[in-house]
């Protein structure tokens, strides 16, 4: 007999949970940022000691206390998501820890994302609801962390059957399809002079961010080296004046890795996942890959397309998904933001023939297999 869900009183079909769960990088820097404070702070505890004679206590203190942030910061995903448990029943999806429960619908699921992890066979699915611009457009998401065989579990999802070997890292999504499924049309975003600079808030604050961190470092620079050099002439011990050289270099070399990480978030990693992604349309969905990550929209959920042309030259297209109560862009937001976050989402960059694309998504099954002439040049 299949076990139920109390709450909901449906019968499940599937449980997981996390299976070996590490911090993403953006905590990952943050951490070694901590510890690198931390080291600091001890280096300059050893120079106030012996050169100055006088008490490292609070140099002491926040040491200790960056370290703990950076091991809570390191360690504090694992020890979060160790006693998280998902499940699918009948009509939901369940993701819980303790008394904390959501839940989303799986008729109400537009799409999944799905992002492989370095271990193969296992990795996240993220399932979104689209729903109109406004102040609780980012809350119908879940996010199963982690999952043993994440596209078997977005099939059961979705209730789909395939013949194919899923989960298999490296392998284009089109060479795990659907049973009766066929590709109709797939692309490469066209190279476009103008996608090398920066869209949007996020990544112009991350511009200027890394602007001021790498002239920080300059200043910092030519500030620590005859500093030092003073020091050593007055007199300053050996040990006393390698921790302080010790202590100023981890400073120096904190602010210069996070002045090039903004910089390389800012205006190189867009570029990169916008050159290792591709575009495909079957019979029956939307696919999008780029590297690891993937997003697969059934073609049933769109209701339009949105052409935006692009500054400088190209145009895009934006898939309008059949949100609750209203047409919506998904986590896309307004119609037509330039705003680019890291996330894949329902949009086709930069491509061409596009009206004649717009026009196959909106196409019925009837027409597409009736329609030999539907677009299916392979971009790029």
């Amino acid at each position: 007999m299949q076990e139920r869900d109390l709450l909901l009183d449906e019968k499940i079909v599937w449980s997981g949970h996390p299976n070996g769960v590490c911090a993403p990088p953006f905590a990952r820097v943050l951490a070694f940022s901590w510890f690198t404070l931390s080291g600091t702070a001890t280096c300059f505890a050893v120079v106030t000691t012996l050169g100055l004679g006088e008490s490292p206590t609070h140099l002491l203190l926040f040491a200790f206390w960056t370290a703990t942030l950076g091991l809570l910061t390191s360690h504090g995903p694992r020890i979060w998501l160790d006693k998280v448990r998902y499940t699918i029943t009948e009509h939901h999806v369940i993701w819980e820890r303790g008394p904390l429960r959501r839940t989303i619908e799986r008729r109400g699921i537009n799409f999944a994302r799905i992002y492989w992890s370095g271990v193969s066979g296992t990795g996240d699915i993220e399932l979104v609801r689209a729903v109109p611009a406004g102040a609780l457009r980012r809350r119908l998401l879940v996010r199963l962390y982690n999952v043993t065989a994440p596209e078997k579990v977005w099939m059961i999802i979705r209730g789909a059957e395939s013949s194919a070997e899923p989960d298999r890292v490296g392998r284009s999504v089109a060479q795990r399809l659907d049973d009766g499924e066929r590709v109709l049309w797939s692309a490469q975003p066209s190279p476009v002079l103008h996608r090398h600079l920066p869209r949007g808030r996020r990544e112009w604050q991350m511009l200027i961010l890394a602007g001021i961190l790498l002239f920080a470092f300059a200043t910092m620079l030519e500030r620590a080296i005859p500093n030092a050099r003073g020091l050593l002439e007055a007199g300053l011990g050996d040990t006393a004046w390698w921790a302080l050289v010790f202590g100023q270099g981890l400073a120096l070399g904190l602010v210069l890795m996070l002045g090039l990480w903004f910089g390389y978030e800012a205006l190189v990693r867009p570029v990169s996942l916008l050159q290792n992604t591709r575009y495909w349309i079957t019979n029956q969905r939307v696919l999008i890959q780029r590297g690891r990550e993937e997003l697969q929209l059934d073609r049933d959920q769109i209701v339009d397309t949105i052409d935006v042309p692009k500054p400088g030259g190209g145009r895009d297209l934006f898939l309008v998904l059949d949100g609750p109560s209203a047409r919506a862009l998904a986590l896309s937001g307004a119609f037509g933001e330039t705003q680019r976050g890291s996330e894949l989402r329902p949009v086709f960059e930069s491509i061409e023939n596009i009206d004649e694309i717009a026009a196959l998504l909106q196409a019925t099954p009837d027409n597409i297999m009736a329609n030999s002439g539907a677009p299916s040049a392979q971009g790029r």
